[in-house]
């Protein structure tokens, strides 16, 4: 099997199908990258260990902080505890809610409470009215620091002087 087809049939399965934990298996929240195909995860009770990824992810499927995952835990492992099996996308974490498959520890931090923060959004909001007043001000624009950058300026000296002729 060639390299694309074994990229295509790996995104296909992680992306397509929907999979619900075994009794081995937990939910884990991904802390970050530690080099080596190896993650740091906390657990929904907040036990922190290391999980790895296996070969069949790699190079093909890319995870990041924040990201959730099932993991197989690993017997003899001492620093290493798990092996992921499977990632989480939204529709995943949705269908696994629905299902109430979804560990509690994770539920507060998927779905932000609108009631605190509907307050400090219309203060924002606010806040962007007044400051898109001026046209003129281009000091939010981006800057593309691999450009040379040159300094125009209309003077009023040469306004003047073609007034004159």
């Amino acid at each position: 099997m060639s390299q694309a087809t074994k990229r295509k049939h790996v995104v296909k399965e992680v992306l397509g199908d929907f999979v619900t934990p075994t009794e081995n298996q937990q939910i884990v929240k991904v802390t970050g990258s530690r080099g080596n195909n190896l993650h740091e995860t906390v657990t929904a009770q907040g036990q922190i260990f290391l999980v790895s990824m296996p070969t069949k992810f790699r190079k093909n499927i890319w995870i990041k902080r924040g990201d959730y995952v099932i993991v197989d835990p690993i017997e003899e492992g001492e620093k290493v505890k798990a092996e992921i099996s499977s990632i989480l996308y939204k529709d995943h974490i949705d269908y696994l809610q629905k299902h109430h498959l979804w560990p509690e520890g994770f539920t507060k931090e998927n779905k932000p409470n609108r009631e605190d923060h509907g307050e400090e959004n219309e203060d924002d909001e606010d806040e962007k009215d007044t400051s898109g007043d001026s046209e003129d001000d281009e000091a939010d624009l981006f800057v593309n620091t691999n450009r040379c950058t040159y300094q125009y300026s209309e003077s009023e000296d040469d306004e003047d002087s073609e007034d004159e002729e």
